[in-house]
């Protein structure tokens, strides 16, 4: 039987409980900056690493041991469950995610098949069970793409800078678009339940590209499907976190859906989405290219965030989006301490 202590510090705060200091992780922690990470890269793709669960647990774990962080989370990719219906995608370096079957028409979308985690991604299943059963002393982020921004990709055919060809097709096609939210939902919901079976405490939803829409057109195309998968996620009782870049103006739009973590990027302070209205427990929000200046400039940054955070209950310190190449682990291991040192001292 396995008798590990975790620390739950992480939960407390998601859950909006009181802490005896402010939790902290950092988007895409796993690898990035790491030398050993690098190392793995000059041998594996991001794919051929996902794919062997001894290799994704080590990637995984590594930033909780050298960084001292409270929370793992899952050394993938939101791209990581396309294949399974249908999606010919492939990451290329320097460029991200190459879709070679976009989505053009509803005929397109109803080729799209369904996803059996336990059949198609067993890997990512064996990995989160080799890490929640043998390895982490934290708790083990999951995570899925939203369907907008898996939309995207499969739209675009690739990363875009506008979104024009996505929110094109969503305008001139609804019928195709909300089809394909669904198919969408359906294979999210799926995939991340089974990463709950298998040991994830918690998850996050990655709407990376969603700030390309306004708060009407959100509303009414997007807003739905993410109620759906919110209450349906909800039934496995573990906090939910939602993630996206530039998008501060949907931020109140989240905090009406059944989540239980609103993650803010750098562009809107704290304090201000409290003013909004925001009561649920929030994420953030160092904007990551702080990590690059002198210590002095960072510890005064992460300061001024966690007095904003620190100001109501549920609170997890983390980046307004990931971690850079170019951060020196270093920094993320001073910064995980100055965090948890001035919390600590703060709230006694």
């Amino acid at each position: 039987m396995d008798h590990r202590r975790i620390n739950d510090t992480f939960l407390k705060a998601c859950r909006g409980e009181k802490t005896d200091y402010v939790p902290v992780w950092y988007m895409r922690q796993a690898g990035r900056s790491q030398p050993e990470y690098r190392e793995l890269k000059e041998k594996y793709s991001l794919f051929e690493i996902t794919h062997q669960p001894e290799l994704c647990a080590y990637v995984t774990r590594l930033p909780v041991e050298q960084y001292d962080v409270d929370a793992a989370i899952l050394y993938k990719d939101i791209m990581s469950p396309l294949p399974a219906i249908g999606v010919d995608v492939d990451i290329k370096t320097g460029i991200g995610p190459v879709i070679a079957n976009p989505i053009r028409s509803l005929a397109d979308v109803e080729k799209l098949g369904e996803i059996s985690p336990e059949e198609d991604v067993p890997y990512v299943l064996d990995t989160i069970k080799l890490l929640t059963r043998e390895q982490l002393n934290v708790p083990l982020i999951g995570f899925a793409g939203a369907p907008f921004t898996l939309a995207s990709y499969m739209i675009e055919g690739g990363p875009s800078k506008n979104y024009n060809k996505t929110k094109a097709f969503m305008y001139a096609e609804p019928k195709a678009w909300f089809a394909l939210m669904d198919k969408l939902a359906d294979m999210t919901i799926t995939y991340v339940k089974a990463q709950i079976d298998a040991g994830a405490k918690a998850i996050q939803i990655f709407d990376s590209w969603v700030g390309a829409l306004n708060v009407t057109d959100y509303r009414y195309f997007i807003k739905p499907v993410m109620e759906r998968i919110f209450s349906e996620l909800r039934e496995k009782n573990v906090p939910l976190i939602m993630f996206g870049v530039g998008a501060s103006h949907l931020a109140k739009e989240w905090h009406d859906l059944p989540l239980d973590v609103v993650g803010l990027d750098w562009r809107l302070p704290i304090q201000e989405a409290r003013e909004m209205g925001i009561t649920k427990a929030v994420q953030g929000n160092l904007d990551p290219a702080v990590l690059l200046a002198p210590w002095e400039v960072i510890e005064e940054r992460a300061k001024a965030i966690l007095d904003q955070g620190m100001a109501h209950p549920g609170y997890v310190f983390n980046l307004g989006h990931g971690v850079f190449p170019q951060v020196n682990p270093e920094t993320l291991k001073r910064l995980t301490a100055f965090v948890h040192e001035y919390s600590a001292s703060q709230k006694k």
